[in-house]
């Protein structure tokens, strides 16, 4: 096993890749071999396809970090990656065996942000840009917020009701950062979701849900933490390693 793990990083709903440009260039320059995905937000399966892709690309041990919904993806992810040794998980949802995101979402009061959501004709999901700021992103930039709110990526409802398959929390060593000022994924349902996983340690922070725009040097340092850490971890896995 190398002694620096290959990075994945995953984007949640109503953002590209490009919401980790603060983070890519912090763990680049720490030695580490870095990525960001572009999925489609066309449904669970599909995003994790595209994750599977593109962590079967990087040679060797493999650490896989997800944002919002794309914490719900590295979780189904996971099983289907044998390289992945661990899951940081980024003020994201972490589903268990059978729930979606909107079953876990019933574990705590939703979310003030959820007013801000939009649905068009074609079944996906906009965020209002009007509303944008205030519930997304409120303790960034001005400038940072409007680009943010006009780049958007919409999700499609579908993923919201699609099933995890499988748990790959339940076997890898997980890290989990907590943003206590998050209006798109409540607080409480983050503290119910750490509660059950258990990670190795939880980060608070307090951020809006984009901690890696606002807090980019805290979240990066702790990737960079969990990096560390996984190699001297003993894990309940029979993975092997090339």
């Amino acid at each position: 096993m190398t002694n620096k793990p290959n990075i994945v990083l995953v984007h949640g709903a109503w953002a590209d890749g490009t919401s980790w440009s603060k983070i890519i260039p912090i763990l680049h320059n720490a030695g580490y071999n870095v990525v960001a995905t572009q999925h489609p937000l066309t449904s669970l399966t599909e995003d994790v396809e595209v994750t599977r892709r593109l962590a079967e690309a990087q040679e060797g041990p493999t650490i896989l970090a997800g944002h919002s919904y794309g914490g719900a993806v590295i979780t189904e992810a996971a099983h289907l990656c044998p390289n992945v040794i661990g899951l940081v998980y980024i003020a994201a949802f972490a589903p268990e065996v059978g729930e979606n995101l909107g079953s876990i979402g019933e574990n705590a009061a939703p979310p003030e942000g959820g007013a801000a959501i939009r649905p068009d004709k074609y079944g996906t999901l906009w965020l209002d840009k009007e509303l944008f700021h205030g519930n997304f992103c409120q303790d960034v930039t001005d400038e940072e917020a409007i680009v943010m709110g006009a780049a958007q990526k919409p999700i499609a409802a579908r993923c919201f009701g699609d099933n995890i398959s499988d748990a790959g929390w339940k076997i890898l060593p997980t890290w989990y950062q907590l943003s206590e000022n998050d209006r798109m994924i409540n607080p409480a349902l983050q503290v119910f979701m750490t509660d059950r996983m258990k990670p190795q340690r939880v980060l608070t922070l307090q951020s809006s849900h984009v901690a890696m725009v606002s807090h980019p040097n805290e979240v990066a340092d702790f990737i960079l933490e969990a990096c560390e850490q996984v190699n001297n971890l003993q894990t309940d896995t029979t993975k092997e390693f090339a």
